[in-house]
């Protein structure tokens, strides 16, 4: 029996239906009015962002959020160009995002039509696989692909740009079963003979350390670092993307290592005999001047992209799988009587009570007081963050406990990022308080979608550390370029209580240590989206600090 036919855009809607897709986020424009009006009676919530960067953005926060791929829609043109940013901070940091862009119609492509913008070439070293849909047939073959593409393997983003004229022209709508692809194929168990070998070479260590990134998350594989690091009773740091993946109070935790790092975590990389790393990337921030990185260590590297093995740093047992599966099969050839690192783990304890994370305590309100309030008072909350000093003092002073608490901007370092992200974080999980500490400068780069969360009834909490300044660049300047602040003082012009206020939104403010408890619980109990003013001192550096092209124990003092 012939099944009756459907224009384009519904199949999309039905392919979505069939990747259970709930929400997505994004902006209509000319080439994506047929989609639209499919979308119009779709049983898939729509949040109308105010830009469409602030769509990929909320996209990659429901996905880091949940664990889930999420999706964003832009037009043509302008509408597809202003994803690149998100998707690009997708690809970065290995989120799964579909992003679906309209595009003018086929017999225009290439023509200079309005709004036509070559988005798969653009999008090209930026995206994990991307498609022009040139025949409304492959519909549903490309998007049950673009799914699989997205959240497998090492995840990351996947554009499919979408002709006006194949979103209306008709199609028997199949959804294929399984996804063949010849050239893709991740591999998610590792090598026995490998994993024999890091497991007699831990077996050896005195100074073992685990060093790990977003990856572990990725694979839910937390419990099973945890039972690891245990077992051998070995020191465990985290990289940004890491931060969650390993309770941060807990005694084997030595926080985060790298150019803000604690004292402890770079101390114990440099003088560590192993280093046990797993699904993170030795990116620069973390390794600081590549020939004086852990001079002394052998590297076990664990990552499902066997591109990243060997690509920064040298290594000596290289296992590509999931890490989920590599630890699991790591532990059953570990013997715990065999473990001898009592006195590495007393000397880094020794270092923890001789370089406490910690800031001036004083009547003046410092940033980092209000991060330890924000973890006192909401201690399971979803922390987003936007990027620069707020970040670090999120990554520093609030106490995470679970994975997938922590999110961020890592690889690409996005301002703007914190409260569209939070946005999709609080849509995915909305039994969750969900906050987005931020900086005055980021946050005024998407504070349109004050807007998006009225609207749509999204109460995050906004909690601005107001220094007026765009203080990581200032801080910069303050220490490298001779106290010369091009460019860098906001000036504190704006009110961001009556911004708050002028979109339908509460707006709070504290000025004194006293307040702060105050205003953090109100925001909670109001239940409504609020942005809360901080004003913070604006002279406070984060610390420790490497410089740039620095050994990571080459640590400045800036008291």
């Amino acid at each position: 029996m012939t099944k009756p036919k459907m224009p384009g855009a519904r199949a999309v809607i039905e392919s979505l239906y069939r990747e259970n897709v709930e929400v997505v986020f994004g902006y209509p424009g000319g080439a994506v009015l047929p989609l639209y009006d499919e979308l119009y009676e779709a049983n898939i919530r729509h949040i109308l962002v105010r830009h469409e960067q602030a769509a990929a953005h909320a996209a990659d926060g429901y996905a880091r959020a949940t664990g889930k791929t999420g999706v964003c829609i832009a037009t043509s043109g302008p509408g597809a160009t202003n994803l690149v940013t998100g998707i690009a901070t997708a690809y970065m940091d290995s989120i799964p995002i579909i992003a679906i862009t309209g595009q003018v119609p086929s017999s225009l492509i290439g023509y200079d039509a309005f709004q036509e913008a070559n988005i798969t070439g653009i999008t090209l070293p930026i995206t994990k696989h991307n498609y022009l849909v040139q025949d409304v047939k492959d519909i549903p073959t490309i998007f049950k692909e673009a799914f699989y593409i997205a959240r497998t393997g090492r995840p990351g983003p996947v554009l499919i740009d979408l002709p006006k004229d194949i979103q209306s022209q008709l199609i028997e709508f199949n959804y294929p079963e399984e996804v063949k692809l010849r050239s893709y194929k991740p591999t998610y168990i590792g090598n026995e003979q490998q994993i024999k070998k890091a497991a007699s070479l831990i077996l050896k260590s005195e100074k073992p350390i685990f060093y790990v990134g977003g990856g572990i998350i990725f694979s839910d594989a937390c419990e099973e670092l945890k039972h690891l690091a245990e077992t051998i009773m070995a020191p465990v740091t985290t990289t940004l993307m890491g931060m969650g993946a390993f309770p941060s109070a807990h005694p084997l935790s030595v926080g985060m290592l790298g150019m803000h790092g604690t004292r402890y975590a770079n101390y114990a990389i440099q003088e560590s005999d192993l280093i046990i790393a797993v699904g993170a990337r030795f990116d620069d921030r973390v390794t600081g001047k590549i020939s004086a990185f852990a001079p002394n260590a052998k590297i076990i590297h664990i990552d499902i992209d066997p591109a990243e093995i060997g690509k920064n740093v040298r290594v000596d047992i290289p296992i590509v799988g999931d890490a989920k599966n590599v630890l699991k099969s790591l532990a059953r050839f570990v013997k715990i009587e065999q473990v001898k690192t009592d006195a590495w783990v007393k000397k880094i304890n020794k270092w923890k009570k001789e370089y406490p994370l910690t800031y001036k305590k004083d009547n003046l309100l410092r940033p980092q007081f209000v991060v330890e309030k924000i973890s006192e008072v909401c201690p399971d909350a979803i922390i987003v963050t936007e990027v620069g000093q707020n970040q670090m003092w999120a990554a520093q002073f609030f106490d995470y406990k679970d994975p997938r608490t922590f999110i961020s901007s890592g690889g690409l370092g996005t301002m703007g990022y914190g409260f569209p992200a939070a946005m999709g974080a609080k849509i995915g999980k909305p039994e969750c308080t969900v906050i987005d500490i931020s900086g005055d400068g980021s946050f005024q780069m998407n504070s349109q979608e004050l807007a998006t969360v009225v609207q749509e009834d999204i109460p995050v909490i906004v909690a601005i550390l107001n220094n007026g300044v765009l203080g990581m660049v200032r801080q910069w300047q303050k220490l490298f370029f001779d106290q010369r602040y091009s460019a860098t003082c906001l000036k504190e012009s704006v009110d961001f209580v009556k911004l708050a206020e002028a979109y339908g939104a509460l707006g709070l403010r504290a000025t004194k240590k006293s307040e702060v408890q105050d205003v953090i619980i109100e925001a909670v109990k109001s239940g409504r989206p609020t942005v809360i003013d901080f004003v913070v001192e604006k002279d406070e550096n984060v610390t420790p600090m490497v410089p740039a092209g620095a050994a990571i124990n080459e640590i400045l003092d800036l008291e």
